[in-house]
This record gives structure tokens, C-alpha cells and sequence, in this order.
């Protein structure tokens, strides 16, 4: 048998010992303080079987030792949540340390950040991206912890926790603005005056709202007796990242192999991004009534983080298989480039995380008064029509303005780095290029984002323009020509190849044909 310890086993007992007469084990009532033995079957089974913890120390839920059940361990946690209808009991252990201790444990570094911010005079050099990590960090763990014990779901804890979700949304956006704002003389971008104006003007918003409300968070953990560290941090524990020093520049990116396929695929999905934002496209700025109709029916969280996601794909693609380095040297056009979805990027970042605290938090909280109730309260710190504003009128706006103003660098390095290629293929049968077949020619074109030119004869029309194409119809259904030449992108070359093999989607009478399903982006 294995021991613990050094001390010596324990005598083996008598056969007879073992054999305890009936009525010979004493009745626990017999001793002051202990409840009397109940009826049914005990716990102790016959035999040579050991005791075992849970004879000696009872879980809770199983008070009155009747039949030991597995459920009986997973008690503590039904006792919480036996009634989502009352107040959370917290003074009920969960493990070995309380609610009411975790929930100190939790909230210390978050308090701290709280008595630091609220006490600063000016935020435009003590929010450093350090800083704002703090927050985010500290408020996470804490919004996760009250979400674990049902906070959402409690009157008491409710609008503590909506403090914490508030300073975690408002801090990422905030990040996300520094970081902007610390890399914009990398992106080198055209005429960023403006914008960076704007930006500060966010980033103060979102800074001087957080501050607001420190003063509040601190006074409600004080109501549910959370202790408040009594000293908060200081400004050298947050450092801003810059320093007046550049590491020595000696890994250079210039004699990479530089895949063309990759630049290409690269610039093409940039003007396809940008081609498919332009339904959020804004060309002034927005009144509050009019950001009202857009958010959230039209411009929601779910549609810009799926813009997003494309954008930092291109990102990772183009750090992977373009340049590994960074913006200091080397191609300026792709990494002009880079910039331009670099930024954008971020402020959709940004821009995420404030819809989702607005739509979350402040848009339709709920029907139940508690929700309304604390609505209200975080709307007293968190200005909604300015908040809609940062979002709209600047992250939303420049995020076009840029993907818009970066085309032309994108054609400019798509159109040198495509292989080009020419091909002779019919005119389609009996209509030529009337309006079907003109459209899909266009837009297989305008898909790929490459130069393409239809010759006929000695005149080339653009073959990305609908009208063009309609032009040289005229023209070859006047010389009766039955063949014509397209030069330019091999890719597009391809698809167009494709399209002619089934007489540009349509029959001889011009009624439309199911396409290949090469060509099903046309669908």
C-alpha cells in the first residue's frame, strides 16, 4: 500500500477486529453538536473498504449525508445560479476564495489605472499606447469575471460591469488612433494634414472620456465595498513607445526576390476592396440625422469588420511575400502602397470597436429599466452624437478617402508588373457588341483592375468602359469584321477567352446563357 511520510505502517488488524458486532458503531447524535443518524442507506460500505474524503468531509449539497452523488461537487455553482430571478449571493464561496475576494483581486489593477487617469491634468502625453494595454487588459479580466458569475443578469453588479466593457471598447479605439497617429510619417501619404488633425481631435475624445469616467468606476466599486488602491501608477510606468533612436538599418529587403504574380494579386484585391467599399462611400461630412439612418441598418459593426478582415489579409500577404522590412528604404512605391491599406486598416479598427460599443451599449439597450437606467448613465459620459460623429464623419470618411486616393498608385503598379498578352477572338454572333456583351467584357476588365484594350483596326478603345466597347461595335459592324484583338493584362486576357467560347453569355437572339463557372465573379 502506498504511504505518505516516513512514519511506520500501521499494524495490520485481526480478522475479528474487522468483524464489528451490529449496533456497535455509535450513533452520531449521541455527540454534542452533531445531527442524529439518519434512515437509509449509509454511506460506509461493508467490507474491507477505507474511508473516504467525502465520508468525513461532506461536500456542501450534501448536508444531510444522504447518497453521495458526482452533482454533489458541481453544488456550489448551482446554489449561484439556482434562481436568475434574486440578487447573486455573493458572499457564497466559489473554490477556495469568495466572490467578494476575487472580485477585489480583479478589480486592483483596473482601480489603479483608474486613480491614475483621474487624477491627470493633461492626457495628450500620459495616454501612450501603454497605457491604453493597461486598460484593456485589466478591464477585460474583470468584464470576463463578472460575466462568469452572471453580472449581466444582476441589478447590483450590472452597471460595474457595463463600466469595465465601456473603458475596454473605448481604450482598443483609442489604441488603435496612437498608433495611427505614431505611424502616420511612416505611411507617407498625400496630403495628411487634415487628417491628422481629425485624428487628434478622436483621440482627445475618446482620452477625455475615459477620464470622466474613472471618477464614477471608482465610486461604484467604493458602494460595493471593493477595496481602491489607495496609490495609483505613475507616468514612468508608462513610456511612450518613440525615442529620438533608430536601430542601424543592415537587413536589406532590396535584392529580395520580389514575386510579380504576388504584387499583382496584391494591387487587384486593393481596387476590388476599394471598388466594394464605395457603398459606404462619404463625400461630406454627415449630419447627426443622417448618421442616425445609416447606423446600424447600413453601417454596422458586422459589415465593417468584415471589410477589415479583408484589409489586414492584404496586409499579412504583403508583408509576407513583398517586403519583410519596414517603411525607411526601399521599393516607396509598394510601400507607398502599404500605406494606404496600412491605414485604412486601422482606422476600420477603430471604427469596429466604437459601432460595437454604440450598437452593444448605447443603442437600444433593452427593454428591462435596469438596462435603460444604465444607458443613460454611460450616455452621460459618452456623448453618442459625438461618438457617431469620430465614427462616421472621420474614421468611416478617411477610410474611403484613402483606399479612393491609393487606386491610381495601384493601377500605376499593377499595370508594370502584369504579363501582358494578346488574343484574337469573335465578335459575338449576329448582335455584336451591344449592351450584354459589352458589360461582361467591362467588368471582367474592371475585376482584375489591369490595362486592357480592344483593337480594331488601327483604333484601340478601353475595354474597361462599357461605352468604349459599344463604340468599337459600331465600328466593326460597319467593316464586318468577324475577329478582334484584345492586348493587355494575360489574366484578364484568359477570361475574356473564356466569355468568347460561349458568345459573351447569350444566344443569337441576345438572350442571356448560364455562364462558365470560371466566370462566376460575374454573377
Amino acid at each position: 500500500m502506498k504511504r505518505c511520510g516516513k512514519s511506520a505502517p500501521v499494524p495490520r488488524v485481526t480478522e475479528e477486529a474487522r468483524q464489528t458486532p451490529p449496533g456497535a458503531r455509535p450513533n452520531r447524535g449521541a455527540f454534542e453538536g452533531c445531527p442524529p443518524e439518519l434512515p437509509g442507506r449509509s454511506q460506509e460500505m461493508s467490507g474491507d473498504r477505507h474511508s473516504q474524503m467525502n465520508d468525513r468531509c461532506p461536500v456542501l449539497g450534501n448536508l444531510n449525508r444522504e447518497q453521495n452523488s458526482a452533482y454533489g461537487l458541481l453544488w456550489p455553482f448551482f446554489y449561484l445560479f439556482k434562481d436568475s430571478n434574486q440578487p447573486m449571493q455573493t458572499s457564497q464561496p466559489v473554490g477556495d476564495i469568495s466572490f467578494n475576494e476575487k472580485v477585489r483581486v480583479f478589480s486592483h489593477d483596473y482601480l489603479k489605472c483608474c486613480v491614475y487617469i483621474s487624477s491627470l491634468d493633461d492626457p495628450q502625453k500620459a495616454f501612450t499606447k501603454k497605457l491604453f494595454s493597461n486598460l484593456i487588459y485589466s478591464s477585460l479580466l474583470l468584464e470576463d469575471f463578472l460575466d462568469f458569475h452572471g453580472a449581466k443578469n444582476n441589478k447590483d453588479w450590472y452597471y460595474y460591469r457595463e463600466l469595465s466593457a465601456a473603458v475596454r471598447h473605448l481604450s482598443l479605439g483609442a489604441n488603435f488612433q496612437k498608433h495611427i497617429s505614431n505611424r502616420l510619417v511612416f505611411y507617407d501619404l498625400p496630403e495628411s494634414g487634415d487628417f491628422q488633425k481629425e485624428g487628434d481631435v478622436t483621440l482627445q475624445f475618446l482620452t477625455r472620456t475615459l477620464m470622466q469616467m474613472a471618477p464614477a468606476i471608482i465610486d461604484e466599486a467604493r458602494q460595493h465595498k471593493v477595496p481602491v488602491p489607495e496609490e495609483g501608477f505613475s507616468s514612468s510606468d508608462f513610456p511612450s513607445v518613440s525615442t529620438n533612436e533608430l536601430l542601424p538599418y543592415d537587413i536589406d529587403d532590396q535584392d529580395k526576390d520580389v514575386q510579380k504574380k504576388n504584387i499583382v494579386k496584391i494591387a487587384s484585391e486593393f481596387l476590388n476592396i476599394t471598388k466594394d467599399l464605395e457603398q459606404f462611400k462619404i463625400y461630406e461630412p454627415y449630419s447627426y440625422e443622417n448618421i442616425l439612418a445609416v447606423v446600424p441598418d447600413k453601417v454596422n459593426e458586422v459589415e465593417i469588420r468584415r471589410y477589415e478582415m479583408l484589409l489586414h489579409n492584404l496586409q499579412s500577404s504583403f508583408d509576407t511575400y513583398v517586403i519583410h522590412g519596414g517603411f525607411r528604404y526601399g521599393n516607396r512605391k509598394l510601400k507607398q502602397l502599404r500605406g494606404f491599406f496600412s491605414v485604412v486598416f486601422h482606422l476600420l479598427q477603430m471604427v469596429g470597436r466604437l459601432l460595437h460599443f454604440y450598437e452593444r451599449h448605447l443603442h437600444e439597450a433593452g427593454y428591462k429599466n435596469t438596462y435603460k437606467n444604465v444607458q443613460v448613465q454611460l450616455s452621460a459620459f459618452v456623448n453618442p452624437e459625438v461618438l457617431l460623429d469620430r465614427i462616421i464623419n472621420y474614421g468611416l470618411y478617411y477610410a474611403c478617402h484613402f483606399l479612393t486616393t491609393g487606386q491610381e498608385l495601384a493601377r500605376e503598379i499593377l499595370n508594370e508588373n502584369i504579363e501582358r498578352g494578346q488574343i484574337k477572338v469573335g465578335v459575338p454572333d449576329k448582335l455584336g457588341f451591344h449592351a450584354r456583351p459589352s458589360l461582361l467584357v467591362a467588368k471582367i476588365v474592371q475585376y482584375y483592375g489591369g490595362h486592357v484594350e480592344l483593337r480594331v483596326g488601327d483604333d484601340r478603345f478601353d475595354a474597361s468602359s462599357v461605352l468604349d466597347l459599344q463604340w468599337a461595335g459600331g465600328k466593326i459592324l460597319k467593316e464586318d469584321l468577324k475577329e478582334v484583338v484584345f492586348e493587355g493584362d494575360a489574366r484578364t486576357l484568359k477570361d475574356i477567352e473564356i466569355l468568347a467560347g460561349v458568345n459573351y453569355g447569350e444566344d443569337t437572339m441576345g438572350k442571356g446563357v448560364p455562364l462558365p463557372k470560371e466566370l462566376k465573379y460575374l454573377m
